[in-house]
Protein backbone atom coordinates (compact mmCIF):
# COMPACT_ATOMS: atom_id res chain seq x y z
CA UNK A 1 0.00 0.00 0.00
CA UNK A 2 1.28 3.44 -0.88
CA UNK A 3 2.02 5.93 1.85
CA UNK A 4 0.00 9.15 1.51
CA UNK A 5 3.24 11.09 1.11
CA UNK A 6 4.19 8.91 -1.85
CA UNK A 7 1.04 9.68 -3.85
CA UNK A 8 1.83 12.61 -6.08
CA UNK A 9 -1.21 14.61 -7.13
CA UNK A 10 -1.23 15.25 -10.84
CA UNK A 11 -2.83 18.54 -11.76
CA UNK A 12 -4.08 17.09 -15.06
CA UNK A 13 -5.97 14.32 -13.25
CA UNK A 14 -7.62 16.73 -10.81
CA UNK A 15 -8.61 19.15 -13.58
CA UNK A 16 -10.12 16.40 -15.74
CA UNK A 17 -12.27 15.10 -12.89
CA UNK A 18 -14.59 18.07 -13.41
CA UNK A 19 -15.76 16.31 -16.58
CA UNK A 20 -18.07 13.49 -15.47
CA UNK A 21 -17.61 11.84 -18.85
CA UNK A 22 -13.95 11.10 -18.11
CA UNK A 23 -14.59 7.57 -16.82
CA UNK A 24 -10.95 6.54 -17.20
CA UNK A 25 -9.86 9.52 -15.08
CA UNK A 26 -12.40 8.66 -12.38
CA UNK A 27 -11.15 5.06 -12.38
CA UNK A 28 -7.58 6.35 -12.12
CA UNK A 29 -8.63 8.62 -9.24
CA UNK A 30 -10.29 5.69 -7.46
CA UNK A 31 -7.30 3.40 -8.03
CA UNK A 32 -4.94 6.08 -6.74
CA UNK A 33 -6.82 7.35 -3.67
CA UNK A 34 -9.23 4.64 -2.48
CA UNK A 35 -6.56 2.86 -0.40
CA UNK A 36 -5.58 6.14 1.25
CA UNK A 37 -9.21 6.87 2.15
CA UNK A 38 -9.83 3.30 3.33
CA UNK A 39 -6.73 3.17 5.52
CA UNK A 40 -7.59 6.51 7.15
CA UNK A 41 -11.06 5.16 7.93
CA UNK A 42 -9.72 1.90 9.39
CA UNK A 43 -7.12 3.73 11.50
CA UNK A 44 -9.93 5.81 12.97
CA UNK A 45 -11.52 2.65 14.37
CA UNK A 46 -14.16 1.87 11.76
CA UNK A 47 -15.01 -1.66 10.68
CA UNK A 48 -14.20 -2.93 7.20
CA UNK A 49 -17.78 -2.32 6.02
CA UNK A 50 -17.85 1.17 7.53
CA UNK A 51 -14.49 2.00 5.95
CA UNK A 52 -15.76 0.83 2.56
CA UNK A 53 -18.79 3.10 3.02
CA UNK A 54 -16.41 5.98 3.80
CA UNK A 55 -14.56 5.34 0.53
CA UNK A 56 -17.80 5.34 -1.43
CA UNK A 57 -19.23 8.42 0.29
CA UNK A 58 -15.94 10.31 -0.04
CA UNK A 59 -15.75 9.62 -3.78
CA UNK A 60 -19.37 10.75 -4.18
CA UNK A 61 -18.64 13.96 -2.25
CA UNK A 62 -15.55 14.62 -4.39
CA UNK A 63 -17.60 14.06 -7.56
CA UNK A 64 -20.26 16.51 -6.40
CA UNK A 65 -17.76 19.18 -5.35
CA UNK A 66 -14.78 18.84 -7.70
CA UNK A 67 -16.04 21.69 -9.89
CA UNK A 68 -15.87 24.01 -6.85
CA UNK A 69 -12.25 23.10 -6.10
CA UNK A 70 -9.77 25.78 -7.09
CA UNK A 71 -6.70 23.57 -7.19
CA UNK A 72 -3.62 25.60 -6.41
CA UNK A 73 -0.79 23.74 -4.66
CA UNK A 74 0.52 27.06 -3.33
CA UNK A 75 -2.71 27.54 -1.34
CA UNK A 76 -3.48 23.98 -0.30
CA UNK A 77 -2.95 20.43 -1.41
CA UNK A 78 -5.51 18.25 -3.12
CA UNK A 79 -4.74 15.47 -0.64
CA UNK A 80 -5.43 17.86 2.23
CA UNK A 81 -8.84 18.65 0.73
CA UNK A 82 -9.51 14.96 0.08
CA UNK A 83 -8.53 13.93 3.61
CA UNK A 84 -10.74 16.66 5.10
CA UNK A 85 -13.69 15.21 3.19
CA UNK A 86 -12.62 11.76 4.39
CA UNK A 87 -12.62 12.95 8.03
CA UNK A 88 -16.16 14.31 7.58
CA UNK A 89 -17.36 10.99 6.14
CA UNK A 90 -15.64 9.11 9.01
CA UNK A 91 -17.49 11.32 11.49
CA UNK A 92 -20.73 10.54 9.63
CA UNK A 93 -20.09 6.82 10.13
CA UNK A 94 -19.56 7.25 13.87
CA UNK A 95 -22.81 9.24 14.08
CA UNK A 96 -24.67 6.37 12.38
CA UNK A 97 -23.71 3.97 15.16
CA UNK A 98 -26.14 3.29 17.96
CA UNK A 99 -25.63 5.36 21.12
CA UNK A 100 -23.02 3.75 23.33
CA UNK A 101 -21.22 2.15 20.40
CA UNK A 102 -19.82 5.36 18.94
CA UNK A 103 -16.49 5.19 20.76
CA UNK A 104 -15.66 1.54 20.35
CA UNK A 105 -15.28 -0.46 17.16
CA UNK A 106 -17.69 -3.30 16.51
CA UNK A 107 -16.41 -6.71 17.55
CA UNK A 108 -18.02 -9.80 16.13
CA UNK A 109 -19.04 -12.69 18.35
CA UNK A 110 -15.89 -14.51 17.22
CA UNK A 111 -13.85 -12.23 19.47
CA UNK A 112 -16.15 -12.41 22.48
CA UNK A 113 -14.77 -14.03 25.60
CA UNK A 114 -17.07 -16.14 27.70
CA UNK A 115 -17.62 -14.78 31.21
CA UNK A 116 -16.21 -17.93 32.77
CA UNK A 117 -12.95 -17.44 30.86
CA UNK A 118 -12.55 -13.95 32.32
CA UNK A 119 -13.01 -14.99 35.96
CA UNK A 120 -9.64 -15.44 37.74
Amino acid sequence: MKNSRMIATRRSLVERLADWGEQLRWQEFFDTYSKLIYSAARRSGLTDAEAQDVVQETVITVAKNIDKLKYDPAIGSFKGWLLQITRWRIADQFRKREPGNAKRPFLSDDHATATIERVP
